[in-house]
């Protein structure tokens, strides 16, 4: 990698994740002390996994990444369609199962397909930015999406098909797609939103909202993690009871004047 590829890396997204990492490791080696430790030490094997493909990542090349990703992407729609016939797991059929861990490839297929997204809209854009706005062009970027989401809808993981929508919306507004197809899909949101709601969403997924919303709406029961979070941040304190070495650990966000935050861990 060259120097000036090093330097254009945004470090401090890095640092921040790791330092993300950390606190959530420290909270979670609290919290699974009666269970040995069990998922506190699946999540160790997993942050350092990641470490190391992500150090990875940064010294491919983009170019060739973008290049490769029909492949992947025809790859994850077999494994997406191959999912689909999997034993369920909490009422989705997300995961392959495969022995000492779980794959799901909704998650890694978000990658390859904002990647071939790219791909295709560069093809498109190759002798004219212009080109976006055709019909034809348009239909073709949206039946790219269109498949994956469909089989994720399916599972079905509502979160990871709205991320891919939300990609996509993105990569198009900065390809330079026409306003009136933007003001299009923003009145299509509006009258399809409470549609989609009310005709399409399964009860859970309704309740989630419900939940999100109006957490005051059950105390005690899926909206009790939410009112304490925010009864946490409101009184500028992050405290989670636990042992460790006989002293209870606890993590202290403080607010100054400046309206900075700081993070401190201490036992």
């Amino acid at each position: 990698m060259r120097k000036r590829e090093l330097k254009n890396i945004e470090w401090s997204i890095g640092i921040i994740a790791i330092i993300l990492c950390i606190i959530g490791l420290v909270a979670l080696f609290s919290a699974t002390k009666e269970a040995e430790y069990d998922e506190f030490n699946k999540q160790i094997i997993w942050f350092i996994i990641s470490l190391i493909i992500g150090i990875i990542t940064m010294f491919m090349d983009y170019e060739f990444m973008v290049k490769i990703s029909p492949i992947f992407y025809g790859i994850f729609i077999l494994l997406l369609i191959a999912v689909l016939f999997t034993a369920p797991v909490n009422g989705a059929t997300s995961w392959f199962d495969i022995g000492f861990f779980s794959l799901q490839p909704g998650e890694f297929a978000k990658i390859f397909v904002i990647l071939f997204l790219a791909y295709v809209i560069t093809k498109i854009q190759a002798r004219d930015n212009r080109n976006i706005n055709k019909p034809l062009p348009l239909l073709m970027i949206l039946a790219v999406l269109a498949v994956p989401t469909l089989l994720i809808i399916k599972q079905p993981d509502y979160g990871t098909a709205a991320a891919f929508i939300v990609s996509m919306l993105f990569i198009l507004i900065t390809a330079g797609i026409d306003k009136k197809y933007m003001i299009g899909t923003v009145i299509l949101v509006i009258v399809s939103v409470p549609l989609i709601y009310n005709l399409v969403l399964p009860d859970h997924a309704k309740k989630r909202i419900d939940i999100f919303l109006h957490p005051e709406s059950e105390p005690r029961g899926a909206g009790y993690n939410i009112i304490q979070s925010k009864l946490a941040i409101r009184s500028r304190r992050l405290n989670r009871n636990g042992d460790i070495k006989g002293k209870s650990d606890s993590i202290r966000i403080f607010i100054s004047q400046n309206n900075r935050f700081y993070i401190c861990c201490y036992w």
